[in-house]
């Protein structure tokens, strides 16, 4: 029997495996080989909305399977780590502006 610490391993590889360089790479060739059928006139819309929601299905479904995994088991605390948004740090204050001397040459090319 494999241990316990070996399925969560694979799993995460897989993961990474999916959702890596590879798997990006794939998406956007896929997404500008059916952008450039559709503009031939080759392809439907409804083949371009397929593959583009299936690239966001792809690359959002880690948070896709917590968000239900977090509906299955509330004490997890996927969502109340999700709906906690971080601090807002304060903006430094800005020196006042530097005074500035009348140009001469403001609007010269105005004057005829």
């Amino acid at each position: 029997m494999p241990s316990n610490a070996a399925i969560p391993a694979a799993a995460y590889w897989m993961e990474a495996t999916l959702l890596g360089t590879i798997a990006t790479t794939l998406a956007v060739v896929c997404v500008a080989a059916v952008g450039l059928g559709m503009l031939n006139g080759r392809l439907d819309i409804r083949r371009g909305v397929t593959v583009i929601a299936g690239c966001f299905v792809l690359f959002g479904s880690t948070s896709i399977a917590a968000g239900l995994r977090s509906l299955t088991d509330p004490s997890d605390g996927v969502l109340e780590l999700a709906a906690t948004p971080p601090p807002i740090p304060s903006s430094p204050e800005l020196p006042p502006p530097p005074s500035q001397a009348r140009d001469p040459y403001a609007g010269a090319a105005l004057h005829f």
